[in-house]
């Protein structure tokens, strides 16, 4: 804790400034600590400039502040003419886990376990390492109005993969599944979870354990 302080505090005091914003390090350290709630979700700009009683002009120049020292990734959506009402934000993720958790006042993992935020931080944490193994170009999430959605997409060389991060030991496929693979044509769909064992659910998706993500057959980035 006294570690992560001591960084947080270097970070907003010293870093950021010496980048040139303006922005007050504790009005920055707010938005930051906000955002770990928010980890995982849709960005809603408005929401949060209400909550810090901001411009919503405000909330997105923090945001980007955040995005372009590495503390959080925008994950762009991708939409098509697919003839669906498709989400059209951004995804938010604070990238390091530790930081996240110390945000989010977490202590060990019986107090992770307990939270809300728990799912959530699994699915940050797969993604960054999934980026990691196969590249964070082209690299998106997609979401219908109706509640399909796949936690990541990626384009590599003409093709679609996909990937759902699950926290739990025994996957299995959803209806939201089926409708990714059906309207992206995916050449698969991969399960991520912390397991150890790769087996196939359905045809064209597999569950796949997070440690195996870097022999999981993409082409090359």
């Amino acid at each position: 804790d006294r570690w992560m302080e001591s960084f947080a505090r270097t970070f907003l005091e010293r870093d950021i400034p010496g980048l040139g914003s303006k922005v007050a390090p504790e009005t920055l350290g707010r938005f930051w600590k906000m955002l770990a709630h928010f980890h995982g979700q849709i960005w809603n700009a408005a929401e949060l400039a209400r909550s810090l009683d901001v411009s919503p002009t405000a909330a997105n120049h923090y945001r980007d502040l955040l995005a372009g020292t590495f503390m959080v990734r925008v994950l762009p959506p991708w939409f098509e003419n697919l003839g669906k009402r498709l989400v059209k934000s951004p995804k938010i993720f604070l990238r390091d886990s530790g930081v996240l958790h110390h945000l989010l006042g977490l202590r060990d993992m019986p107090d992770l376990r307990m939270h809300p935020r728990y799912g959530a931080s699994w699915e940050g944490f797969a993604l960054e390492q999934t980026l990691v193994a196969h590249g964070a170009r082209d690299a998106y999430f997609w979401a219908t109005q109706r509640g399909a959605e796949l936690d990541l997409l990626l384009l590599r060389q003409g093709r679609r993969w996909g990937f759902e991060f699950k926290c739990t030991d025994a996957p299995a496929v959803t209806k939201s599944m089926h409708i990714a693979v059906q309207d992206l044509n995916l050449e698969r769909l991969w399960v991520v979870y912390p397991g150890s064992r790769t087996f196939g659910l359905h045809d064209r998706i597999t569950a796949l354990p997070l440690r195996d993500l870097h022999a999981s057959p993409l082409s090359p980035v």
